[in-house]
């Protein structure tokens, strides 16, 4: 099954590189590195260098990955981090964030899941271990690390009810891929026995690492300054939205008339930003950009803040006074709500959250959050929630010790990575 699978990525790589190279236009990161994707690194400035080999897909793993990554650099400091992505704004988030952590952070794309690829990225970085972020199950990658005695582990892993019977669907081969990780640290019980049921063997539930991501203080107190800025106008903040969400939501505010709030809009995906811009103005209102925000700016002039920045959303969180998490208006299985959570900010969520189950479930039941059916019952509970002081302000309490009582993760995901740090392999 597996050489059937490697000749299909053979048969697929040249649209593959073309699709690569059309992202490009918008987006030039795609276009940089391409060689990595291929299985062929640059040398090491360190031949002796010992990674730690983190690979988080894109940017939301890679914000998720950053506790763990710090307290494996604090408790490691013989090692290096090897982080890998697939996605140019995953790479330039890692950038962003690690930064400050000097030459102990190397950063490179992992090359496509075909074996002599994958092979010669083993032999060339020669990792003391392989983490996998949240979701990442790849047949010839891990056969690879097996290979070559490299131990496996998918950490702040998550898997849904869809997710799962999606991929028992190619059960011949991807559950020998599952069955050959050596640990599986999973966000819930839930992902837990759907991931046994997957064919992981050795699964732990540890929470999810997202709980222990800090907020930088310098990109809240960001935030904070433009809400003082904006004086008293409340702020609906509509964050990590996909397409066809904005749409939905600039249509309710249209048929709503000019209010006197202010709304934030972020996309989920910065190659939009314009299109969205477009979609704000052809509606009629006033648009202001982030990216050319200047600090006179007359906030009473403006409808809808485009928040067209990356590395800024713990700011549009500071700035907001409620939050709604896109994904999750169509079916697109919801986004990440603990940042919001965690700066105590209520949250509204659409009615399609599967990628998030379980944690969107316990915020609802412990009034950290709450749901919406539509871009026009959003509205309403906007101004219904904002109407009443007491009941934000219980809110805003929830959401905040809702976020404080679920951290831990990243010590329990630790306490098994030293395990196969030190052992080469988890007992069984």
């Amino acid at each position: 099954m597996r050489l059937l699978y490697s000749l299909i990525w053979w048969l697929l790589l040249p649209l593959v590189l073309l699709r690569l190279w059309w992202r490009g236009r918008k987006e030039p990161g795609y276009r940089a590195h391409v060689s990595e994707r291929l299985g062929f690194y640059a040398r090491l400035p360190d031949p002796q260098a010992r990674f730690i080999w983190v690979h988080a897909v894109s940017v939301g793993e890679t914000r998720a990955a950053e506790p763990l990554i710090d307290a494996l650099l604090q408790q490691y400091p013989q090692h290096s981090i090897l982080l890998t992505c697939m996605t140019a704004t995953g790479r330039a988030t890692g950038a962003q964030i690690y930064g400050k952590h000097g030459g102990r952070v190397l950063q490179c794309f992992l090359p496509y899941d075909i074996g002599w690829m994958c092979a010669r990225f083993v032999r060339h970085f020669r990792p003391a271990v392989c983490v996998l972020m949240e979701t990442e199950v790849w047949p010839s990658l891990i056969a690879q690390c097996r290979r070559y005695h490299v131990p496996v582990m998918l950490a702040n892993a998550r898997l849904s009810e869809r997710s799962l019977r999606r991929g028992l669907r190619f059960a011949a081969l991807l559950k020998p891929a599952a069955e050959a990780i050596s640990v599986v640290a999973a966000q819930s019980d839930a992902d837990a026995q759907r991931l046994r049921a997957f064919g992981a063997r050795q699964v732990v539930v540890t929470g999810s690492l997202k709980f222990d991501v800090e907020p930088p203080d310098a990109v809240v107190a960001r935030g904070l300054e433009w809400k003082a800025q904006v004086g008293l106008r409340k702020v609906l903040l509509c964050a990590s939205t996909r397409e066809g969400e904005e749409a939905l939501i600039l249509d309710a505010l249209a048929r709503e008339g000019r209010g006197d709030w202010l709304t934030v809009i972020v996309p989920r995906h910065p190659q939009r930003f314009d299109q969205v811009a477009d979609m704000i103005s052809a509606r009629g209102l006033r648009l202001q950009r982030r990216s050319t925000l200047q600090q006179d700016v007359r906030w009473q002039d403006v409808d809808v803040l485009l928040g067209d920045s990356m590395g800024e959303m713990f700011a549009y969180y500071a700035l907001c006074d409620v939050a709604f998490i896109g994904g999750s208006l169509l079916p697109l299985g919801g986004q990440n709500l603990i940042e919001a959570l965690a700066l105590g900010r209520p949250v509204l969520i659409g009615p399609h959250t599967f990628n998030f189950q379980r944690i969107t479930e316990d915020a609802i039941a412990e009034h950290a959050a709450a749901r919406v059916e539509n871009a026009d019952a959003l509205l309403r509970q906007w101004k219904e929630l904002v109407s009443d002081h007491t009941r934000m302000d219980q809110r805003s309490h929830s959401a905040k010790e809702f976020a404080q009582r679920h951290q831990g993760a990243t010590g329990r995901t630790l306490s098994l990575l030293d395990v196969l740090l030190k052992d080469g392999q988890v007992r069984r």
